[in-house]
């Protein structure tokens, strides 16, 4: 291969840093040698790339959730852990991946870009799927087979360490899989549309929601096909079908190459930020001029652009957090010759501030997601349970496998997404003419209450199922009810979700700074990451303080001796507080790029974007 022809693949799969790059939307870029880079000629495709971006994302799905939805059961069965271990097993591993992406957008954006990080991360999570199906396949990978008897008695021979280790290895794969795709595949999808145009802006606000309902379809084939194949076929054939799509996944990825555009790693997004609270700290006694104006201000701060794109919006100065402020404030020797700054930690531009100040407001909003979470959480694991102790049949002979119920709510996601696109948005943009329907604070709002109604439900369904089931075989009875009767309040959780996470996922994307749309997909994430671990705190601090002196706690190993409802009545409760909190935190939430409304000595919200 020629020099320049090695300098055109490393430009198109590692960024090069030698290649002096244009913008992503089009114009001629030349390498060292003067070749024009193929790669960087082509404007943004837009929906012509969506089939290999969602079609990887769609595989990995399947097979991550695959993996997920039936690992309870496979804990308990196979590994023999108890169900409480078991329960909080999963929390924590759902929480640290959906907590690997901050790391993982970090790396994308600061050294290897999306494309390498998804590719890359998706052979690790290949490779961690690989290594849990050989736990099912080969006998010494995981304890002796034990019947139901000795269950039941809890005689069961536990994993050895080996096992554990075995085990663990495996999922530390997958997190750091997840780490690398989950918060790059949406952004990387945001890439390939034109922002500039209408069609391009058209298909970004539907590419939120048709992402979200494809990758929901997914998930329901994993939870449905998949998990019967493990409960009713064959474990080795269970896990061996989501390691084949998730190698799958990264061919689909890979062939797509074509027809992406690539946008190159900016360095540390980080960096920037750690600067303008050092150079606001260095220059904490300075005076601001004119500081109930922000116009007047902005003029006399610094207001030079470090970096120039045209994905970027400009952002203008505000009044909130002005104490940031007087990191802009140009002091004599604070800039050089060509008026850009000399020390980064003196002299940040306004831009560099406004763009703090955007993270600083998502925050809050971000904190309130958490508890509207924990409702999503209990149906990984504590309907699960729930199901196990009731009629399961569908029909004489089929059985609903207890892992395939969160499908119910999936379905109502998936159902409910193209309603409310193509139904909802519509009618709501005639009577409050707003383009979207509903502001996307409004609909993240919307989803936490109806979490609260979601919980509630799920306490009386769980009173009624205890009870028939101790009127029908005592404390080891199983309930006559049909599993059926968890199917409301999973409905209500799948459309909570279509509000709440469809919500999130945009106002992340909408509200951080442009550089940084990685790292606004990994703290979606991290949203479930802080309710994964929350659950696992909270159902440890209930097994604990409910339990005590010998009286069987809510959350007790036999579920039909536990009080679940009780359970789900305090995540309602906190449901409801967390509720309040967040219209407070939307009510004095300032959108991106808004400016100052009003000349005033205090930080009034504007009236006009209040939830």
């Amino acid at each position: 291969m020629s020099r320049s022809g090695l300098r055109r693949f490393l430009g198109r799969m590692a960024y090069d840093p030698v290649v002096q790059r244009g913008n992503a939307a089009g114009g001629e870029v030349k390498d060292g040698d003067g070749d024009v880079l193929e790669s960087e000629k082509k404007a943004p495709q837009g929906w012509k790339c969506m089939p290999w971006i969602i079609g990887n994302e769609t595989f990995e799905k399947v097979a991550s959730f695959g993996v997920l939805a039936n690992f309870t059961v496979y804990l308990v069965k196979r590994f023999h852990m108890k169900q409480v271990v078991a329960i909080n097993t999963i929390n924590i591993y759902i929480g640290t991946t959906n907590f690997a992406p901050l790391l993982g957008a970090f790396i994308s954006d600061a050294y290897c870009g999306r494309f390498l990080t998804i590719a890359c991360a998706s052979v690790l999570s290949f490779l961690g799927m690989l290594l849990l199906t050989l736990t099912a396949v080969v006998p010494q990978l995981r304890p002796p087979s034990c019947d139901m008897a000795g269950g039941q008695a809890g005689n069961c021979l536990g994993p050895s360490g080996v096992q554990l280790a075995v085990l663990f290895l495996s999922l530390g794969l997958l997190v750091i899989g997840s780490g690398g795709i989950r918060p790059c595949s949406l952004a990387f999808g945001v890439d390939q549309f034109d922002t500039t145009t209408e069609r391009g802006r058209r298909g970004l606000n539907s590419f939120f929601n048709w992402y979200y309902a494809t990758t929901t379809a997914a998930v329901v084939v994993a939870m449905t096909a998949v998990v019967y194949v493990q409960d009713s076929i064959s474990w080795p054939i269970g896990f061996g079908i989501p390691t084949a799509l998730m190698l799958l996944s990264i061919v689909v990825f890979i062939a797509g190459a074509r027809f992406y555009v690539f946008v190159p790693p900016e360095g540390s997004p980080y960096s920037g930020i750690v600067q303008v609270f050092v150079a606001a700290f260095r220059k904490r006694r300075l005076r601001l001029p004119a500081p109930d104006d922000a116009v007047e201000q902005e003029s006399s701060l610094y207001n030079t652009l470090a970096r120039k794109s045209d994905r970027m919006m400009k952002l203008p100065l505000t009044l909130q957090f002005r104490f940031l402020n007087k990191a802009a404030i140009i002091c004599e020797g604070d800039t050089k010759e060509d008026g850009f700054a000399v020390n980064a930690w003196r002299l940040c531009s306004v831009q560099q501030i406004e763009e703090v100040k955007c993270l600083i407001r998502i925050v809050p909003i971000w904190a309130a997601g958490i508890i509207c979470f924990v409702a999503l959480i209990q149906q990984w694991s504590l309907t699960v349970l729930q199901a196990l102790k009731m009629d399961r049949h569908l029909g004489r002979s089929f059985q609903i496998p207890p892992g395939s119920l969160a499908t119910i709510a999936m379905v109502a996601l998936a159902l409910f997404i193209p309603v409310y696109d193509r139904v909802f948005v519509p009618v709501a943009r005639r009577i409050t003419g707003i383009e979207s329907g509903i502001t996307i604070l409004q609909r993240q709002g919307a989803g936490m209450g109806i979490a609260v109604v979601s919980m509630v439900v799920a306490g009386l369904v769980e009173q009624k199922r205890r009870n028939s089931a101790l009127a029908h075989g005592g404390v080891n009875g199983t309930s006559p009810l049909s599993v059926l009767w968890l199917a409301p309040q999973l409905c209500l959780v799948g459309v909570a979700e279509a509000f709440n996470a469809v919500g999130q996922i945009e106002f992340y994307n909408r509200q951080f700074p442009d550089h940084m749309q990685t790292s606004a997909g990994s703290l979606f994430y991290c949203t479930i990451s802080g309710a994964s671990y929350l659950s696992a705190l909270l159902v440890a601090i209930v097994r604990r303080r409910t339990g005590d002196d010998g009286r069987p706690g809510w959350l007790d190993d036999n579920i039909n001796v536990g009080r679940v409802d009780y359970f789900y009545y305090l995540v309602a409760l906190l449901g409801v507080a967390n509720l309040l909190y967040f219209l407070v935190c939307a009510h004095f939430y300032r959108y991106k790029g808004t400016p100052e409304t009003k000349v005033s000595s205090k930080d009034v919200p504007n009236k006009d974007l209040m939830l």
